[in-house]
């Protein structure tokens, strides 16, 4: 009989035993998914907008601001970017937007133009994954980075390594707007989860508008203090060229490729506008046509017929090979002889290194400017052809 109550006195505690767990597991259920639906219960449409970030020059992006730091980028013919801080929420009401979460520091950065932009901002440790490798890079920081180990080659835009950018968390990846030549990559990306921003900067017809993407880059990395003293240094060191009267002197900026066709600037890309901030005229007043190329290609005759008599030439290297005398010019093409800036030794040359120099674009302004105005001039991006 004892030993019958016994057993009886167990099975009544396993079932209390049992029974209490379950109202307790219940109980820590019924919590998470209250949590759950509080998360989910957060709305863009709620979110009370505070501001938009103040521009003066870019065109190709804005940014609005919204309680709770949060922060809308939209870049114009890319995206709309919705940038969530560290530990926040995400709205579950948010269509046709790209979420980013902070932080931001495993990012696959395919647009080499935005490399120059980190650095600006101290964030190339942001940066784990590089579309180009080190024998592509002229910014310093980007080599030393990929020689350390600190930053990795992940492919370049058309043939990513995918498994190696999955291996590193990759939380971005910056493209630029090549990816839309290989759309699958674009693609594939996205389908592994990892954000992808085409940035579009080389669109800006300002000078210092491509220069302003440093502040669209210091949201993504929290930065936006520093960035705006960077941006204005570097647009208060040139109000002194600015406001100098344009000396009315031609320059015409161009490349020679292989096959013998001269390749220019339109008139309304951002060199002519840099050549007319340093106090110059660029060569050709009305050249373009209805594409959305910044350059464009030109019969030699034709080039001759229209920039013989400009007073200086650029030769852009960016593209082409350095050179450094003017016999190596004259290779190219033996009419260039009878340019007056051939004649009278006013031929430069643009280094490669500033394609990617996007900061460096307030010193090209004062290069030009120097080339212009002073007999010897102390350049960073230009030198004499001898």
């Amino acid at each position: 009989m004892k030993m019958k109550n016994k057993l009886l006195t167990i099975l009544l505690c396993t079932i209390v035993m049992l029974f209490s767990y379950g109202c307790g597991n219940t109980e820590t259920k019924a919590t998470e998914a209250e949590a759950t639906e509080a998360v989910s219960e957060l709305l863009f449409t709620d979110l009370v907008k505070t501001g938009s970030m103040e521009l003066q020059y870019a065109e190709q992006f804005s940014v609005d601001y919204y309680e709770g730091e949060y922060s809308m980028i939209n870049i114009k013919d890319s995206g709309k970017y919705f940038v969530v801080p560290e530990g926040m929420p995400i709205p579950s009401d948010l269509e046709n937007v790209t979420v980013l979460q902070q932080p931001l520091d495993n990012i696959y950065l395919v647009a080499t133009s935005a490399m120059d932009l980190f650095c600006a901002l101290d964030g190339i440790e942001n940066i784990k994954l590089s579309g180009t490798d080190i024998d592509g890079w002229y910014i310093e920081e980007a080599k030393k980075a990929l020689e350390d180990g600190s930053m990795v080659y992940a492919g370049k835009y058309s043939a990513p390594d995918y498994e190696l950018i999955l291996s590193k968390d990759c939380d971005l990846a910056i493209e630029s707007t090549m990816i839309y030549h290989t759309p699958e990559v674009k693609e594939q990306l996205e389908k592994f989860g990892i954000p992808v921003m085409v940035e579009r900067s080389s669109y800006e017809s300002h000078p210092l508008a491509r220069m302003e993407w440093l502040k669209m880059y210091a949201v993504l990395l929290d930065k936006e203090e520093t960035a705006e003293q960077y941006f204005s240094e570097q647009v208060d060191n040139l109000q002194s060229i600015l406001g100098a009267e344009n000396t009315g002197k031609t320059v015409a900026f161009f490349y020679i490729n292989s096959n013998g066709i001269v390749n220019v600037r339109k008139s309304s890309d951002y060199v002519p506008k840099m050549i007319e901030m340093a106090g110059g005229k660029y060569i050709f007043e009305n050249l373009g046509d209805d594409n959305d190329l910044s350059t464009m290609n030109m019969e030699l005759e034709a080039f001759y017929s229209e920039a013989r008599n400009a007073d200086y030439l650029i030769y852009n290297s960016t593209i082409d090979a350095e050179i450094t005398t003017i016999e190596e010019l004259l290779g190219k093409s033996e009419l260039l002889a009878d340019f007056k800036a051939v004649r009278e030794g006013n031929v430069f040359c643009a280094q490669k290194n500033l394609f990617q120099e996007s900061m460096g674009l307030g010193t090209l302004i004062t290069d030009i400017h120097q080339m212009l105005t002073e007999e010897e001039p102390q350049m960073t991006y230009l030198y004499k052809l001898q």
